[in-house]
């Protein structure tokens, strides 16, 4: 865990040939209709890749309305983009054939935010857990199926015996999130996308439930793409981190860096929001109360009505992302001269033995 060993390296970055899952210039934009004719761009010109060896666990972070689950979507193939490509094993996905698409969503497995919604009421556990084996054919015979479902079970701490037979209302919330991760698990997939996964349990949960996914990584090498706002899990839990702002990827990098070395105003103004345990330490700075009129900008830096910091050439262009060492990088001017130089894609910065 990141609490664990701060100089843990990070993934090395991936190649068209070396990654399960790449993301090539990927926008999304809503609207543009007849009832709703405003155009919202969720997802601007993003690019990352997840590499097939040895993947970790990378965090997409920011606050309501950032992107970030927009993005999930778009790696789970369930919206296209608008523009760009998402590419899986190097083909994309918006021209793979049945066979590959069955392929692709047995490889690329979800975890959302309210499991409930997941589960028909109607239906024992028990359906949601058979219904992945039966449909993938991942058992011969029904005891070989149950053998399946007991072990995933009890992979993410549930005994079936407390758990099979019931109905969804008889389970705690906690329990129906970790059957959700045990049937994402029954499938052995490449990338695991967890939205959210521990926002709607309580705290005694969470660990549980970090910790399960976490073991899907380090000992199953699946990687996990976790989406989350809150900073401290993503700091628990997570190798690289990339924070969103209005559809941008304003900072990336080696999750220690990120959050102990935020170098965007926007990633500082989340840090510095975390509750410090000190009473006499003041929470948070006056960054957030500092808007100006609009809350994003159309042209240039989308955070620029709020940033204490802001200069003429944030209001012209959007900041290409300058990186900060071997396993930092920013979208912002302020770092324009002391800065390496650029990177193409957030994955560039994910180096190993930075």
């Amino acid at each position: 865990m990141a609490t664990e060993t701060l100089e843990r390296p990070a993934s090395a970055p991936a190649t068209d040939g070396d990654s399960v899952l790449q993301l090539k210039n990927v926008t999304k934009v809503f609207g543009g209709g007849i009832v709703r004719r405003k155009l919202t761009i969720a997802v601007d010109n993003v690019s990352m890749s997840i590499p097939r060896e040895n993947p970790g666990i990378t965090a997409i972070a920011g606050e309501s309305g950032s992107g970030k689950t927009t993005l999930a979507r778009l790696m789970l193939g369930i919206i296209p983009a608008t523009e760009g490509s998402i590419l899986f094993s190097g083909r994309d996905i918006s021209t793979l054939g049945r066979r590959e698409k069955l392929e692709f969503r047995r490889e690329v497995q979800p975890i959302m935010q309210d499991p409930f919604e997941v589960y028909n009421p109607f239906y024992k556990v028990d359906h949601v857990l058979m219904a992945p084996v039966n449909n993938f054919g991942l058992a011969r015979n029904r005891r070989e199926a149950r053998d399946l479902v007991v072990e995933s079970l009890e992979t993410v701490g549930l005994r079936h015996q407390e758990t099979l037979g019931r109905f969804p209302h008889q389970l705690s919330g906690g329990q129906r999130q970790r059957i959700m991760v045990a049937r994402a698990l029954l499938l052995k997939p490449r990338i695991i996308v967890a939205d959210e996964p521990v926002s709607m349990v309580d705290a005694s949960l969470r660990a549980t439930i970090l910790g399960s996914i976490d073991l899907l990584n380090k000992e199953l090498g699946i990687a996990v793409i976790y989406i989350t706002h809150d900073l401290t899990t993503a700091f628990q839990i997570s190798d690289n981190i990339m924070v969103m702002y209005r559809g941008s990827v304003v900072e990336t990098g080696r999750v220690e860096d990120v959050i102990q070395k935020p170098q965007h105003p926007y990633t500082q103004l989340l840090v510095e929001s975390i509750p410090r345990p000190d009473p006499k330490e003041r929470w948070g700075r006056d960054m957030a109360s500092q808007e100006t009129g609009s809350d994003a900008s159309d042209v240039g830096c989308r955070f620029a009505p709020r940033c204490p910091y802001v200069m003429s050439d944030c209001t012209v262009d959007m900041p290409p992302l300058y990186r900060m060492g071997d396993t930092q990088a920013a979208q912002c001017y302020l770092h324009r001269d002391e800065s390496l130089g650029t990177v193409a894609s957030v994955s560039d910065v994910f180096k190993s033995g930075g």
